[in-house]
């Protein structure tokens, strides 16, 4: 009896110990199953853009790499900020994660949104893309210098369409016309598809949106793109000239990646890492890419950290310039 008593008395304390390693360990025997069930990722636009696309291309290419499901759920609105807000105030349990985009460091500084950059956990970054100004096949402008030309006669006319205020495509056509002194009629939409859309029915001139959002209509011959805004030309829009090429010294674009909460535990952290750099090192994800005709860029969870504490910078100083701030 005594035998068992001691017995039952050191595999209780062994236990105990298991359980505070375990638990020195970021939580480790919590999370040890997961994912044990469905992930969400959030994209906080309207269906049909770049970023709704790129994300369902990454839950199709994660299925040889995660378990159990990737599943997209779109909830547009407020530049990012509602789908954005839902998965900061998500438990950080990796089960709720959001595609972020370049908008996630421009909202707070202009007066859109409570939160930031520091308020998610980046996982990776798997894309770049500059924005380009594009108009419908049958405009009467074929070059850029046409386009500010006739938006320079009539002030505050010209209306181009952004994928919502605050968005980096509103950034970009702000940014043009204050480097050229021409006011522009921003008109903003719930994402980069609505506001294309908007353009093929006539309702806007122009188009701020990167040149994913625009490759198919361009294909089919019902848009042209005037100029892209990049340091060089893009792949596959190799006769598209810079702003640089034409004296404007402007470059701007978007970037795009998947985070989630702040304090999400460690041993999630680094596997969700894994899988997502396996995902996006998938022939049929990096086909997606081409096939869109988005920019491939990686980087981990630090060096995504880093461009956005860098952007974050820039587009303040951008957003006290053109005095952009609600």
């Amino acid at each position: 009896m005594t035998m068992n008593k001691t017995r039952r008395g050191a595999m209780g304390f062994v236990a105990a110990g298991a359980s505070a390693v375990l638990m020195g360990m970021g939580g480790w025997a919590v999370a040890a199953d997961f994912p044990a069930r469905q992930i969400e990722l959030i994209v906080p636009f309207q269906p049909g853009g770049g970023t709704d696309g790129v994300a369902r291309a990454f839950g199709e290419a994660a299925r040889k790499h995660i378990p159990q499901s990737v599943v997209v759920i779109n909830k547009p609105g407020a530049s990012g900020a509602i789908g954005w807000t839902d998965m900061i105030n998500a438990k950080p349990d990796g089960y709720k994660l959001a595609v972020v985009t370049v908008e996630l460091v421009t909202l707070k500084p202009m007066g859109l949104a409570k939160f930031s950059y520091d308020d998610v956990q980046p996982i990776i970054q798997f894309n770049a893309d500059p924005a380009a100004i594009t108009v419908r096949a049958d405009a009467p402008w074929n070059t850029i210098e046409e386009f500010l030309a006739a938006s320079k006669k009539d002030p505050g006319k010209m209306g181009v369409g952004n994928a919502g205020n605050g968005s980096i495509w509103h950034f970009a056509a702000t940014a043009l016309g204050d480097k050229t002194g021409i006011q522009f009629n921003h008109i903003p939409f719930q994402g980069a598809g609505p506001a294309v859309l908007a353009l093929m029915g006539g309702h806007v001139d122009a188009v701020a949106v990167s040149p994913a959002e625009v490759a198919q209509q361009l294909q089919a011959g019902k848009l042209k793109m005037l100029t892209v805004m990049a340091d060089q030309r893009v792949k596959n829009f190799d006769k598209v000239p810079t702003l640089k090429e034409k004296g404007i010294d402007l470059s701007i674009g978007t970037w795009r990646g998947i985070a989630g909460p702040k304090k999400l535990p460690t041993d999630v952290l680094n596997y969700l890492k894994a899988a997502a750099k396996k995902t996006v090192d998938e022939p049929a994800f990096q086909e997606v890419l081409a096939k869109q005709n988005l920019g491939f860029v990686y980087a981990d969870d630090q060096g995504f950290r880093n461009q956005m504490m860098k952007d974050a910078t820039y587009f303040g100083d951008l957003i006290k310039l053109l005095d952009m701030k609600n």
